[in-house]
């Protein structure tokens, strides 16, 4: 046993780990994860940018996908798609245990489709049909464009994982799009207990972000603060969208709460502690998606206790105060959510291009 099992028979919280590479699955290093308490995975164009560019695990199925005659496109969902089948069958015991509450493995739709909402419900039906496992989610951004299309993809019965979720405005628009999707798939008789979701809320990107806009102001009192203040608003606005009439009425046959994950959790700032994003931020119905080393600390020395709903005042208080001492609040925050788009842009850029200059070599080779 160690403290990520703790979380989540404790706590109510699950670690998920947002990372994937083929020999991670082959050598066993998932299945390692997974029986020491981690209960899914997350993936996103950079980490499959450095999984495939930067290693020789997929070559061979590179050259076999180029003999075929595939595009360099079709060529990487095909290395992505067979990834995510694979962590997705270690994963699904955990899938099957816990009826569909963990157990997921998330596929991103391409960044390039952030701004297009037809695309992205166009391409998240592909994938989902392709990959064809019960525990996938297709990622899909909190973008104007995007909130239509989770509507539209929940309501399709799809999973998804909602991801690139900054401000409070942010978790609003898609908890409401959640639920709008819910009631559609029901009044078109679907079976409300086979989709689930996740919202993912960025953490220490918007800390970054805020602190330095604080330190411009010569405000040291709120430094290190606001992130965790943001993220137990979020967490207190779940708490509201998911009680009352309209949310009894779904529940009642069988929805599931669309759980708060608490994603880009590795401390940036080194003058903070290295487990602030998890050990500030544990709570039930949540889910921590951790990369390696966060997991790693966390385990070696991590505090299990609940802590996301404390203080919820003070949260409040503190992010109050940026207006007051003139920081925009939302300016940076939809900064982050477009930076965020940019920054999935360039490593899938970078993909397909060592994609095809990989491609390109192995051709060669074989000629």
């Amino acid at each position: 046993m160690t403290k990520l099992h703790d979380l989540y028979q404790q706590q109510g919280q699950s670690v998920w780990i947002d990372y994937i590479r083929r020999q991670f699955i082959i050598d066993g290093g998932l299945q390692a994860a997974v029986d020491e308490g981690v209960r899914g995975v997350t993936s996103n164009p950079a980490i499959f940018e450095k999984a495939i560019a930067h290693s020789d695990d997929y070559d061979e199925q590179i050259q076999e996908l180029v003999a075929q005659g595939k595009s360099t496109e079709e060529i990487y969902e095909a290395l992505a798609i067979k990834d995510i089948q694979m962590a997705a069958d270690v994963l699904r015991p955990v899938y099957d245990e816990s009826d569909g509450i963990d157990g997921y493995v998330s596929l991103e739709v391409s960044p390039t489709l952030a701004n297009d909402t037809d695309g992205t419900i166009a391409e998240a039906r592909d994938l989902y049909a392709k990959v064809d496992r019960p525990n996938v989610m297709i990622k899909v951004p909190a973008t104007d464009a995007g909130i239509p299309a989770i509507k539209t993809l929940i309501a399709n019965g799809i999973s998804i994982n909602v991801t690139l979720m900054f401000s409070l405005q942010d978790y609003d628009n898609v908890a409401g799009a959640y639920l709008d999707g819910l009631e559609l798939l029901d009044a078109n008789g679907g079976d409300l207990t086979k989709v689930a979701s996740v919202a993912s809320f960025f953490v220490s990107r918007v800390e970054s972000d805020m602190d330095e806009a604080i330190e411009a102001t010569g405000n040291t009192e709120l430094l290190g603060t606001i992130a965790v203040a943001n993220t137990k608003l979020a967490y207190k606005r779940f708490q509201k969208w998911f009680s009352g009439p309209r949310w009894d009425a779904l529940a009642i046959k069988g929805a599931r709460v669309q759980r708060p994950l608490w994603a880009s959790t590795s401390t940036k700032n080194e003058a903070y502690s290295d487990v602030k994003y998890v050990d500030e931020l544990i709570g039930p119905h949540t889910v921590n998606t951790m990369p390696p080393n966060t997991k790693e600390a966390f385990k070696d020395h991590g505090t299990v206790a609940r802590t996301i709903d404390i203080d919820v005042d003070t949260a409040q208080s503190q992010v109050n105060q940026l207006a007051e001492i003139g920081v925009d609040y939302d300016a940076i925050t939809q900064n982050l959510q477009d930076v965020g788009v940019e920054k999935f842009e360039k490593p899938f850029a970078s993909l397909m291009n060592s994609i095809r200059e990989k491609s390109e070599k192995l051709a060669q080779g074989a000629n």
